[in-house]
């Protein structure tokens, strides 16, 4: 079921403060300059992300800094709200978090679902995007909030009565992308990393990332975001999260070369069908009734 809506939005589902523009700030930046209504969905505040003991002086926890710097990188990128879905961070498999009562991996796929549909029914948007069916780096919780959406698209659309009395009428979005990491970057990294010594299946600051793994599976490439024209504002947002190295992620020869020749972002269309071998240049591509979206 599906209405004539007037005003472009974008809805990005996502796991933890930091997410929102690690993985696809840039499009959200783009978007919102455009006049395209943005909003966020984080389901954790990252208790159980590493945090340096100087980051948290002011503060009282690890989930209150990360908020903090979620909501300074939402304003950066010109989010119109941010919604959190009040579940635990529940950490890289193996570790102790994964077994808190509040971990989102241990909450209900089908209450999860619903919460996020209660959002997609009141914000109506065109656009929703989350992660790729592995999670990006197979996350845990970027994997379970992927399965969420996906049932969530679908459930708004659908009449429900717990859903029908709290969020309003059934809803269905025009479009659902999940986020890809491009794997000719991934294959690259994996190669340089082995030059150099390094083993490319311990990634990440705590080894627990296996990169040659990831790198091995294949996403389609549906729709490519440019956002070279924003990216000044996609390393303001991420210096935010200078808890989780944000700042050294913009700064060098290195975040000049990636504001020079990786300001993309790649994703995987899932409804409607994606059309082989085509490729958009624009999310809300193909999209009637909407105002004419500004360059940003």
């Amino acid at each position: 079921m599906s209405e004539t809506v007037h005003k472009p939005t974008l809805l990005a589902v996502l796991a933890h403060p930091d997410d929102e523009t690690f993985g696809i700030g840039g499009t959200l930046a783009y978007y919102a300059r455009r006049g395209v209504d943005v909003f966020l969905i984080c389901a954790t505040r990252g208790e159980a992300g590493d945090v340096s003991p100087e980051f948290l002086e002011g503060y009282h926890s690890i989930a209150e800094r990360r908020e903090a710097e979620l909501r300074c990188a939402a304003g950066k990128l010109g989010l119109k709200g941010v919604f959190f879905l009040d579940y635990r961070d529940s950490g890289m498999p193996g570790s102790a978090d994964n077994h808190h009562p509040q971990a989102l991996i241990n909450a209900p796929l089908e209450e999860v679902a619903r919460k996020i549909a209660a959002h997609i029914r009141r914000l109506r948007p065109q656009v929703v995007i989350t992660f790729d069916p592995i999670g990006g780096y197979r996350h845990p919780d970027h994997i379970a909030i992927h399965q969420a959406t996906v049932r969530a698209f679908d459930l708004a659309a659908q009449s429900d009565p717990e859903l029908d009395a709290r969020a309003g009428s059934p809803y269905q979005p025009h479009k659902l992308y999940f986020h890809t990491i491009p794997r000719t970057f991934l294959r690259l990294t994996v190669r340089l990393m082995r030059l150099t010594g390094r083993d490319p299946h311990r990634f990440g600051r705590n080894g627990d990332i296996d990169l040659a793994a990831i790198a091995a599976v294949e996403f389609p490439t549906d729709a490519v975001v440019d956002y070279h024209e924003v990216a000044a504002i996609r390393d303001e947002a991420a210096a935010c999260h200078a808890s989780q190295g944000g700042s050294g992620l913009t700064s060098g020869w290195l975040g000049r070369l990636f504001r020079r020749w990786v300001a993309r972002e790649t994703f995987m269309r899932a409804y409607p069908p994606r059309l082989n071998g085509y490729v958009e240049r624009d999310l809300f591509e193909g999209i009637a009734n909407l105002e004419s979206l500004r360059k940003p």
